[in-house]
């Protein structure tokens, strides 16, 4: 059965692509942008050097207004005209401090030659050099690109947090309504084969299939009772995690193939965890159902349960298939299932159960394509 959740992984590639995409294409047409305008502020300022040569040329055939008017027309571009010993002869759009004047011309100029540099040959064998800084247009636009970045990736941040959240809350709701409709109709079936139960002790038949035909209406009880608290909060209680392992083990014993052999290593000692016992129960079986299928009813299951300060993990263990690494998250989507056959609501169940309801956490601790695969549940301690 297919991922129901393939397309919109899909989606979500697409959608990191294309974002991606838009700010590759805003960086470029951005450095485009930049680097034409750099070139027509270094076209500015050769004219600018230019017109400075013309002036102190004093040639009486120039239109000195016009030469005047393009050094004053620089009001963005900060600039100083330096001679070959690099003192200041001239500057526009730099503001000088009331102290150290020298030490913070000396200082400006350094800075503003390693960056942009013009050599003016005055035609008497010397030669004078215009020193500037971009314009403040330009600064601003080399900044943008990472400002666009930023809002981009703001923008990626918010949508996914915003769809994930939404997701999620589908999920809840298709999870509550499942579970109670699932129990509500439960319900009536039961309170009637409780009735007919009564009814088949008063007649001639073998005690030992009407207590068995008990238990089986019993564990539907039970099974109804676990849907029922999905969507609710029900109060967990301090249980001894090693007796419930085993009881929800005992139970699987007599269900599955007598080919599939469960061991449990367990401590000799009790170990208390607030848990509701008949979810927990719910996420071993599915485990152990789970395991089954990887082994294909063949094979052995074990159960350990170790404590670690104030952590106890349960492992279960099986010899199946193996999981890929790259599914190890994966397994726990609704709808995820390698069989023929089946919804793959298990395991995501069980992690909802885990998480939710107990505080914990589950994952693949370990696989082997075609050795088996290691569960690893953590639940917090609790004194009694």
């Amino acid at each position: 059965m297919q991922n129901i959740y393939d397309s919109r992984q899909r989606l979500k590639y697409v959608f990191i692509v294309t974002a991606v995409l838009i700010a590759i294409i805003s960086v470029v047409v951005s450095d485009i942008l930049i680097k034409d305008l750099a070139k027509e502020e270094r076209q500015k300022m050769e004219v600018w050097a230019d017109a400075t040569r013309l002036t102190a040329s004093m040639d009486s055939a120039v239109d000195m207004s016009l030469v005047l008017k393009i050094i004053q027309g620089n009001t963005t571009i900060p600039v100083v005209l330096c001679n070959d010993k690099d003192s200041i002869i001239a500057d526009k759009n730099v503001d000088f401090p009331d102290k150290d004047v020298e030490a913070f011309k000396k200082a400006k100029v350094k800075e503003l030659k390693s960056k942009n540099k013009i050599v003016i040959d005055m035609g008497d064998n010397s030669f004078q050099y215009v020193y500037y800084d971009d314009s403040i247009i330009l600064k601003r636009l080399l900044i943008y690109p990472y400002v666009q970045l930023t809002v981009v990736f703001v923008f990626i941040l918010i949508a996914f947090l915003a769809l994930a959240s939404t997701k999620k809350a589908e999920q809840n709701k298709v999870w509550v309504g499942l579970s109670k409709e699932t129990a509500h109709q439960l319900g009536t079936p039961i309170s009637s084969l409780i009735a007919w139960m009564e009814y088949l002790k008063t007649k001639d038949i073998d005690p030992s299939l009407l207590e068995e035909m008990g238990k089986d209406i019993n564990r539907l009880g039970t099974i109804a009772e676990r849907f029922s608290k999905i969507g609710s909060n029900p109060e967990p209680l301090p249980v001894d995690i090693c007796s419930a392992v085993q009881s929800a083990v005992g139970y699987m014993q007599t269900r599955i193939s007598s080919k599939v052999q469960l061991i449990t290593l367990l401590p000799d000692k009790p170990i208390f965890v607030l848990m509701n016992d008949s979810l927990f129960s719910w996420v071993i079986e599915n485990l152990t159902k789970n395991a089954v299928d990887a082994m294909e009813g063949h094979g052995k299951i074990i159960y350990q349960v170790e404590e670690k300060d104030k952590i106890v993990r349960i492992d279960v263990s099986d010899s199946g298939k193996g999981i890929v690494k790259s599914k190890f998250k994966t397994v726990f989507n609704p709808g995820y299932t390698t069989k023929k056959r089946g919804w793959g609501l298990g395991l995501s169940l069980v992690k909802r159960i885990i998480e939710s309801y107990h505080n914990g956490q589950i994952y693949v601790k370990s696989s082997e394509l075609g050795k088996g695969t290691t569960f690893r549940i953590e639940l917090r301690k609790c004194k009694v």
